[in-house]
């Protein structure tokens, strides 16, 4: 093998032959360094067969570099990569990114230094100083990350190090993480939680592929049961990955996880520091890592010996990446799965519709836990018409949901309010002149976030202070908050319980893992009364005297043309509701609601959720909607409108002309305006049997833009803004 082909990861070049100088031994995967121009670059050795590149004469072929000292990526991985690529019309090189996550890993073996507090004080100290002693307090990392953390300059510490507050710490970079125990404290379970646990042994142990739909309903066990499937696969020495889709969830399922296995599982998730990644890279690279935990990105790590994959919520969007390689990680780890041939198990208690349909099909093995573990009973849900029983002026929480409020404190039981806003406030405007505070560099009004005194746009993150006077008309102390975000309801809580100690959960305030489970545990242990929170709040967490759930607005994600939005607001209250009466208490829930009649809102009262499912099945099917047809979106931005327009009617005048394929648009993005960019959008709906890839491949490749536009695809897009 004196010449080899390699995907390199540079946007605007293809595959590049190199010559593999003599004593290099390379192969298929093989991660090299290879010249371009005066650079090095990386890249990874792929079958020349199945890359198209220009062939070049042996003589002016460059020789690589070097081969990095990691395993090469496995076949398995690299199936999974060109079908992604191709599935998503995503550039291979930008998939194959995904799995070189982080380019420390792929230095060899050694030590690092990091730093610590000596607990060592001084008399006087800066200010910048006293910042860091009271943020670094427990912590341990290099000096950049630390200076992330504390928000000072890298100066600053090493002027710390230099006053002895600070002491150098050598780690071991590649030190093993401790082995987790198969039979540490296998849990009694339920005659039906056997049964489904049963049958996920025997296809670890068949070591085929087999995707499960796991349906259980809130609180049935559902974990337990698929740890019992963890458990034989480390029992085989396998591997096992757990994607979860909020890193939020992390700290509590890690306490699960530790408490069965007696260790925590390795954790991959964007607020790892860079140390903790490589770390956990080359452990799944070498096949140390038993289970790891992660978000999407953890799907495309390369584990050397790969025995089951798991999805906890299955059903949620959050799985879905919008942008850069925009894939929907429940899907990709089904045919990860397929490719490495093990069982995925996809576990929800209000599955997607799509995974239904496949179960229905045979495609997918459906296991049911139909009932509550340990005699805990579903909780009696109440609709409350907020058309009847209005609110006081000014306020948002019902009377019937206040009375309910204080007999839940009066009893010490703990009350969950569930509102998807974040901030105190939608729109905040000016009541002399009307003027309205928008972002500006997307079509959105800016959220008012009282605690932290900020003007937030949740698109850009574009923030200001709150003004003193209205920009317009100058007159001071007239803005006025509209609606209703959790911070207001939080408030309103406290006004009418004065008493009750108050807890406000979103991504404002749970940052970190760290901050999740300090919150767990204050939950846990009856520290907290009252929850107010977002979606954050609506999955994964238990907590056993949580015996009310109010959602102060049901029918908010009914609005905006979502065409998934009936099963979206479906699952999301329905899953919140599951957090009522999980322990011997029985659990009540209130849904606040102008529209009672509604049949999502019908079908959560009466709990009927397979006559809901069956509804909007029938629904999606007349309109040619997935599972039943295909969407792609195709979305054109520039900084320029007139220059974005004019590149998404070129778009649409060459649309091409088929029976089985209707394109709507281009029309103006319903957010036209994102991150200083003019958006268009075209929507494509085909029957489920076209080869919509190759369809938009077609028609889009021999089109030219100029180089201010943007043109992205998003196959089975989930969002429509």
């Amino acid at each position: 093998m004196n010449r080899v082909r390699c995907l390199v990861f540079n946007a605007a070049l293809g595959p590049l032959d190199y010559r593999v100088p003599p004593g290099m031994t390379v192969e298929p995967g093989s991660v090299v360094l290879a010249p371009l121009g005066p650079r090095q670059i990386i890249g990874v050795v792929w079958e020349a067969e199945r890359l198209a590149g220009t062939e070049v004469p042996d003589h002016k072929l460059r020789p690589l570099l070097a081969v990095l000292p990691v395993p090469p990526l496995p076949t398995p991985l690299r199936r999974l990569i060109e079908w992604t690529a191709d599935y998503y019309l995503a550039p291979l090189a930008a998939v194959a990114r995904m799995a070189l996550s982080s380019t420390a890993a792929l230095q060899g073996g050694g030590t690092i230094t990091e730093y610590r507090l000596t607990g060592k004080t001084a008399e006087r100290l800066t200010p910048q100083r006293a910042r860091a002693m009271e943020l670094l307090d427990g912590q341990q990392a290099t000096i950049r990350e630390l200076a992330a953390i504390a928000g000072v300059s890298d100066g600053v510490l090493r002027g710390m190090v230099g006053a002895g507050l600070l002491e150098a710490v050598t780690v071991d970079s590649d030190r093993p993480y401790p082995a987790a125990d198969p039979h540490h404290d296998a849990p009694a379970l339920s005659s039906e939680q056997a049964g489904a646990a049963a049958r996920f042994i025997a296809a670890v142990n068949a070591r085929g592929f087999q995707p499960f739909l796991l349906d259980g309903v809130t609180g049935s066990g559902k974990t337990e049961t698929y740890f019992e499937a963890i458990a034989a696969a480390l029992e085989q020495g396998r591997q096992v990955l757990v994607l979860l889709p909020e890193i939020a969830l992390t700290q509590t399922f890690l306490k699960r996880f530790e408490a069965r296995f007696g260790v925590p599982p390795v954790t991959w998730h964007s607020s790892l520091k860079a140390s903790e990644r490589r770390r956990a890279w080359r452990s799944v690279a070498f096949g140390e890592a038993q289970v790891v935990v992660g978000a999407r990105s953890a799907l495309f790590l390369p584990f050397a010996a790969l025995g089951l994959i798991v999805v906890d919520e299955a059903h949620e969007i959050s799985f879905k990446q919008d942008d850069g390689v925009r894939y929907n990680a429940r899907d990709v780890a089904v045919m990860r799965a397929r490719f490495e041939n093990v069982p995925v198990i996809l576990a929800s208690a209000t599955p997607a519709l799509e995974s239904l349909q496949m179960a229905e099909a045979g495609r997918y093995e459906r296991v049911v836990l139909p009932a509550r573990f340990g005699g805990a009973t579903m909780p009696d849900v109440q609709i409350v018409d907020l058309r009847t029983d209005q609110p006081e002026r000014g306020h948002w929480i019902a009377p019937p949901l206040v009375s309910a409020l204080k007999d839940r404190l009066d009893k010490g039981e703990q009350s969950l309010l569930f509102l998807n806003r974040r901030g105190y406030a939608p729109l905040t405007l000016c009541r002399t002149c009307g003027y309205r505070f928008q972002c500006p560099n997307c079509s959105a009004w800016l959220v008012e976030h009282r605690l932290s005194r900020r003007l937030a746009c949740h698109h850009c993150g574009h923030e200001v202070a709150p003004p003193d006077a209205c920009p317009e008309c100058h007159e001071p102390d007239c803005l006025v908050a509209c609606g209703p975000g959790v911070e207001r309801i939080a408030e309103e809580v406290a006004e009418i319980l004065p008493q009750a100690r108050v807890a406000l959960v979103t991504s404002d305030t749970l940052t970190s893992p760290a901050k999740a489970g300090e919150f767990v545990e204050m939950a846990s242990s009856g520290a907290i009364d009252v929850i107010v929170g977002t979606q954050l709040v609506t999955k994964g967490y238990h907590f056993p005297e949580l015996t009310l759930v109010g959602v102060i607005d049901a029918d908010m994600g009914l609005e905006g043309g979502d065409l998934r939005a009936a099963e979206r607001t479906y699952q999301q209250v329905a899953q919140v509701a599951g957090r009522a009466g999980r322990g011997e208490k029985p659990g009540e829930v209130m849904i606040q609601t102008r529209h009672p009649e509604a049949p999502v809102i019908a079908a959560l009262a009466s709990g009927d959720r397979d006559a809901f499912y069956a509804a909007e099945a029938e629904s999606r099917r007349d309109a040619g909607a997935p599972p039943f047809g295909r969407w792609a979106a195709i979305i054109v931005s520039s900084e320029d409108e007139a220059e974005a327009r004019d590149a998404a009617r070129g778009i649409g005048g060459s649309a091409p002309r088929l029976d089985d394929v209707l394109i709507l648009g281009p029309a103006p993005a319903p957010l036209s305006l994102l991150r200083g960019r003019y958006r268009y959008r075209l929507l494509v709906n085909a029957r489920r049997s076209t080869e919509l890839q190759r369809v938009i491949r077609q028609w889009l490749d021999p089109l030219r833009f100029p180089p201010g536009v943007r043109v992205a695809v998003d196959i089975d897009p989930y969002s429509f803004v």
